[in-house]
């Protein structure tokens, strides 16, 4: 059991290094065929107006993903007023954008929710929901937008179709077979049957119920336009004047690249895809890496708030944490106090105890032959009556 423990943390830590090492890898390889020069560009274009149009474009997406979360955490039953999930939001988005990996922000939020709430697996089901809510959105308009409107994802679609259409096939043969399997799961009896049944439960009342569904549709939408209004700003900062019909594209084609798990704090697949889309769309890879730079820069800004919230929890935060509440003992009386035992561990209930009842003195008489009024009772051990 310890041995199949410790090859799943080696497992992960393995594949931890190699999501860092593969977004890095990417990004050096960006670096050395276009210089640094682009890369700096992103960050010298930036002004103060930039910066605060991204901050308030950031509050907005963010207070709309926190409502989000909370439709999605109240239709599996679960209590999350908007007020804390704006604030574990904000401090997850600063935690993703600081930290490698981009998620441990997420998985923070999920376990506070949850232990909060006193259900961990519900919390972090939540927080998985909400956030593949908003990647389906995503998907089917980026899917929507790469198929008709022309860009270089539409040139390389039609040169491949045929390669294309067997893949697309394959995809919808694959997800026919998963439901067919999940539907003959249902019906089943076994453990799987039953966590079948109570996950497509959960994702029915989260995502798909008529309380929660138009809204986490909603807010997933809003927050989409949000995340491309960021990176128009970038690209308007970095004197792109292509239109928003060709930038749109581009930039959802950006937005599915930073899904990948593959990035050191989101950086990496971004830069470049952008490089290379804009440098097939003709508008000159340089450009694209610095907007994708600017839009990264942007998006930590946007996500700055969440470090002030992380840092008033750190100080607010009691030094020591609680000690368990243990049941008080009752008291015992003092002349039993010496030979009452008492329990070293004070985590343990205290034992009954058990004090031995008086044995009876048991009365013998003596019946002697004498007068009736000269006999005298004898009693053992010498206790007179």
């Amino acid at each position: 059991m310890k041995s199949d423990e410790g090859t799943t943390k080696v497992n992960r830590s393995v594949w931890a290094w190699l999501r860092l090492l593969g977004g890095a890898g990417i990004l050096a390889l960006v670096l050395w065929r276009l210089g640094t020069g682009a890369f700096l560009d992103g960050l010298r274009v930036l002004d103060a107006g930039a910066l605060l149009t991204a901050l308030g474009i950031g509050a907005a997406t963010t207070v709309l993903s926190a409502w989000r979360w909370c439709l999605v955490a109240r239709g599996l039953g679960m209590r999350l007023p908007l007020r804390d999930a704006i604030a574990d939001y904000y401090q997850a988005l600063f935690l993703n954008a600081a930290l490698p990996g981009g998620i441990l922000g997420d998985v923070g939020r999920a376990v506070r929710h949850g232990r909060g709430e006193g259900d961990l697996g519900r919390g972090v089901r939540a927080v998985f929901l909400e956030r593949t809510a908003g990647q389906l959105v995503l998907l089917v308009v980026g899917a929507l937008v790469l198929f008709t409107v022309p860009s270089p994802v539409l040139t390389l679609i039609r040169a491949n179709e045929a390669g294309i259409a067997v893949a697309g096939l394959s995809v919808a043969l694959a997800g026919a077979l998963l439901f067919l399997l999940v539907r003959r799961l249902r019906r089943g009896r076994s453990r799987a049957a039953g966590a079948a049944r109570g996950g497509l439960a959960e994702i029915r009342s989260g995502l798909f119920s008529r309380q929660s569904g138009p809204g986490v549709l909603l807010a997933s939408a809003a927050v989409l336009a949000g995340h491309l209004a960021t990176f128009l700003v970038a690209a308007r900062a970095a004197g792109s004047a292509a239109s928003l019909l060709q930038l749109a594209p581009l930039l959802l084609l950006a937005l599915l690249a930073m899904g990948l798990p593959i990035n050191v704090g989101g950086w990496g697949p971004r830069e470049g895809v952008m490089a290379w889309a804009f440098g097939a769309a003709g508008l000159s890879a340089a450009q694209g890496l610095t907007i994708a730079v600017a839009y990264g820069i942007l998006a930590f800004v946007a996500a700055a708030p969440g470090a002030v919230i992380v840092l008033m929890r750190v100080v607010t935060r009691p030094r020591t944490e609680p000690a368990e509440v243990a049941t008080p003992r009752p008291a015992l009386p003092s002349r039993l106090m010496a030979v009452a035992p008492v329990s070293p561990a004070p985590v343990m209930a205290p034992r009954p105890l058990h004090v031995p009842a008086p044995i009876p003195l048991v009365r013998r008489i003596t019946v002697s032959r004498q007068p009736a009024a000269a006999r005298q009772p004898a009693y053992s051990g010498g206790v007179a009556a």
